[in-house]
């Protein structure tokens, strides 16, 4: 197989973004020690619109959008993005083709004078950008007030600690990946609140054509890793699961067996439904496929007919 000379890597240009392609950087660098690899760091309509929720103004696409751009053109290789960032239904001339290791998934509690969710009292004002999160929190703790909080991982501690919120709640990963971790209080096991798919790890994006490229990058892929995207990703698939819809899902795999929980909710948390599968780790995607007919045998088309119904 030929060696890559140069390769450049698209990426958000955020601290946190650029952490992640700096690391898929160093991994390259590694591998291919004759090979020159650059960023080409971009600002996405994601991280220019602050002052709406994710769900009202486009979904989890507006950070991809100008890095695919990039990639069509030529300006990059290849592009870097948070999994759970990379639209379940990535069209065509695009592939997500290597899933790398995947760091903690859980979320995390960050707040400068509470411990966890439990010690805020009656009212207190929690922070977060995720449906998920939101209906999770509301369903446990409904004494509670849940507000959204847009902007890079920096800008939502900073608000946090200017003191328009009590707590915060945010991935433990990116925390930990930028130096962080002392900033969280309480990580939320999953039991208490379920990952979003693909939470904590990172998806490398290319243009379909560009073989050499799948080759050149399939080193850095974590075979359990991208098992367990899939199966999550897979019940996303099945509900047209997006940033508009309170949806978890989470795999593990032991051995060679795959096991996931799944979960949608109305944005209130009053109706939580629940599902779980097992199999084979081959089985990945029919897995996922699974515990979401299941979750729609509870009524889960009735939620998701709800939060698309306008207004």
């Amino acid at each position: 197989m030929s060696q890559p000379s140069r390769l450049i890597i698209a990426t958000r240009a955020s601290r946190l973004a650029i952490w992640q392609a700096e690391h898929v950087r160093d991994r390259l660098a590694a591998l291919y020690p004759a090979c020159s690899v650059e960023l080409l760091e971009l600002t996405t309509r994601g991280d220019q619109i602050l002052d709406r929720t994710l769900s009202k103004v486009g979904g989890k696409g507006l950070f991809v959008k100008e890095l695919e751009n990039a990639l069509l053109d030529g300006r990059a290789d290849l592009a870097v993005h948070s999994l759970k960032d990379v639209p379940i239904d990535l069209q065509a001339p695009f592939e997500l083709c290597t899933v790398l290791e995947r760091g903690d998934p859980r979320d995390a509690l960050v707040s400068n004078r509470y411990a966890s969710l439990a010690e805020l009292p009656d009212g207190a004002v929690v922070g977060t950008s995720s449906l998920r999160r939101e209906s999770l929190i509301r369903e446990r703790h409904p004494n509670l007030v849940v507000q959204p909080l847009r902007g890079n991982l920096d800008t939502r501690l900073a608000k946090l600690d200017a003191g328009g919120y009590d707590a915060i709640v945010l991935a433990a990963a990116g925390l930990e990946r930028l130096g962080l971790a002392g900033r969280i209080r309480a990580l939320l096991e999953v039991e208490e609140s379920l990952p979003a798919a693909g939470q904590g790890a990172l998806g490398i994006e290319i243009h379909q054509d560009r073989k050499e490229l799948r080759d050149w990058l399939a080193p850095l892929a974590c075979a359990r890793t991208t098992a367990c995207a899939n199966a999550e990703r897979a019940v996303s698939r099945v509900l047209g699961g997006s940033c508009q819809v309170p949806l978890a899902a989470y795999a593990t795999v032991d051995g060679d067996t795959l096991h996931l929980r799944a979960m949608v909710s109305s944005v209130d948390g009053r109706r939580m439904l629940r599902a779980e599968a097992s199999g084979p780790v081959a089985q990945a995607e029919s897995i996922g496929s699974a515990a979401a007919r299941e979750l729609l045998d509870q009524g889960a088309d009735i939620i998701l007919a709800e939060l698309s119904a306008p207004g």
